[in-house]
Parts: structure tokens; sequence; C-alpha cells
């Protein structure tokens, strides 16, 4: 079994203490993300365990723990956001310059197979068009360079949830669309600039959950939680059946994710998993590491 932690919440970032808590116990709670009665108990004993995928912006809590998570024989890896947006939209996320050190001070402990930088989701519009990310993408490709080998990316999905806050945004000038908002040749030409300057640091550039083919720009279709990339670091041979709770054009094989929506605070405009910032921050009050779950 995979266990991610987590595609609904940044572990790492908030909930560190509660994570060693739980593998220290063997087990934790989950509720249904759509009926929050009903409640799975999840193994996490190592022998149950193939891999765990941490997904984070900011792993340095997380830190001081691995050499007891990997002494209790746990393998891992991190799909680690770095973009590095404007304030307006991307509210309380680590300064620019500490999240890089956190990157490179995580690849340094774990090596940089095991850390995956995912440049997503890539907004268009404004103030981030598209030479935006030409000169964002160019400047952390060359700061991250050597600490890791794989980057992702992906244009953003509009979702639901994202709506009524990207309206508050374009009331004060930010106006964020996906590919339909911006010409063909712009966006070509922006992801054959993403995958020239990935190659040119050293990175490999896959593609998350697109319908659109990237491969004609060097852009190569990905997996976040990957079979493939498991054998190449761990040497262990996990299902690659793709994962049917995600997205159709989703690669991802099945794992079981352990987080819980509206409980992360970094506040990202476009964040799928945060119906309200206020929502989380309550949630975030009323956690205890102690609990079987993240919010009892």
């Amino acid at each position: 079994m995979i266990i991610s932690a987590s595609r609904r919440t940044d572990v790492p970032a908030f909930y560190s203490e509660w994570l060693v808590n739980r593998l220290r116990a063997g087990w934790c709670e989950v509720p249904n993300p759509f009926n929050r009665s009903q409640v799975s108990r999840v193994s996490l004993r190592p022998e149950d365990v193939d891999v765990i995928v941490f997904w984070t912006r900011y792993a340095r809590p997380l830190v001081p723990h691995l050499d007891e998570i990997d002494a209790r024989g746990y393998r891992s890896y991190f799909l680690y956001t770095l973009v590095d947006y404007p304030r307006p939209i991307e509210t309380t996320t680590p300064a620019l310059a500490v999240a890089v050190a956190a990157f490179r001070e995580l690849s340094g402990r774990v090596g940089p197979g095991r850390v995956v930088w995912r440049y997503d989701p890539i907004l268009l519009g404004e103030p981030a068009g598209a030479a935006f990310h030409r000169e964002r993408f160019e400047r952390l490709a060359g700061l991250l360079e050597g600490a890791t080998w794989r980057v992702v990316v992906s244009v953003v999905d509009i979702y639901r949830k994202m709506r009524r806050r990207l309206r508050d945004l374009e009331a004060g000038g930010v106006r964020i669309t996906d590919e339909t908002g911006v010409e063909p040749a712009e966006l070509a030409e922006l992801l054959a600039s993403i995958a020239a300057t990935a190659a040119a640091h050293g990175m490999t550039a896959t593609s998350c959950s697109e319908a659109i083919d990237m491969g004609r720009y060097g852009i190569q279709p990905g997996k976040c939680i990957d079979d493939r990339l498991i054998r190449e670091l761990f040497g262990i041979s996990v299902s690659g059946t793709k994962d049917p709770s995600q997205r159709a054009a989703c690669g991802c094989v099945t794992s079981r994710d352990i987080g819980m929506y509206d409980t992360c605070v970094f506040g990202c405009q476009y964040c799928y998993a945060t119906s309200s910032l206020e929502r989380a921050r309550e949630n975030r009050r009323r956690h205890d590491p102690l609990s079987p779950s993240i919010v009892p």
C-alpha cells in the first residue's frame, strides 16, 4: 500500500508531529471527505506500507523526524511545490530564500532522487503571464540545480472551489486563467522553454494530469505517485494500476490518502483542497497531534 500524505493538506509543514505519533501507533483514522460520519482506519505498520509519498511546499518541520521514520523501516519520497507567485496569489507561503533553503536541506538529507520539484500549477493571465513563468522557472531551476533531478508541471484547472477567490483577485487587478485564455503559440513557446531550461539544469520535465499533449514540447506525461520511480528509488515493485479516484488524465497509481481537506493554512488562492481559509484556520486550531485523525 502506498500512503499519500497528502493531496489534501501539507502534512510535513503543519502536521509532522501528528504523523510521527501515528506511525508510532501503526494506524490512523481518515474521515470520508464527502461524509465525515464515515471514518476509516488505515494501517501504518511498516510491513503494510510500501512507500509514503509526501506532498509539501515546506518540509523543514518534518526533517528532524526523518531519522526515526527511516529507522522504523518506512520508505518515502517528496513532491515539493515551489513556484513563488506574488503575495496576492500565495498569501502566507514561505519566502523564496527560505523555501529554497528548506528544499536544499531536505535534498541534502534524503538525496535529489527522492525530492521531486513541482512547478505547479502554472497560472496564466496577469501578472503570471508567459514572460513571468519563463523568468521565474529559469531562476528557480538555477537555485535548485543539483537538488532534484525531476520537475513536474501542469497548467491550472479552474475548480469550483476556486472561482470565488479568483473573482476577488480580479477585483484587485489579478486575472487568472487556464490555457483557454492564452494564444496556443504563446503556451507552446512557454512549455518548450520550460523543457529546455529543465534539461539545462539537469532535470527531466514531466506533466501532471494534462489532457493536452505536452510531449511535442519535450515534457512527457508523468505520474506523481509513480510505480516506476518507486522501483528506481527502492528496488521494489508496486501495482501499476491507475488510481480510479483521480481525474481521467491523472497517471498516478493507487494510493491511500491520510489527509483532510480544509486544514492547510498557506492560503494559496488556486488551491483545490481548501474551500475556505477561515475554515482551514479553525481546523488548524482544533488540531490535536495525539488524535487519530488530523482534526478530531
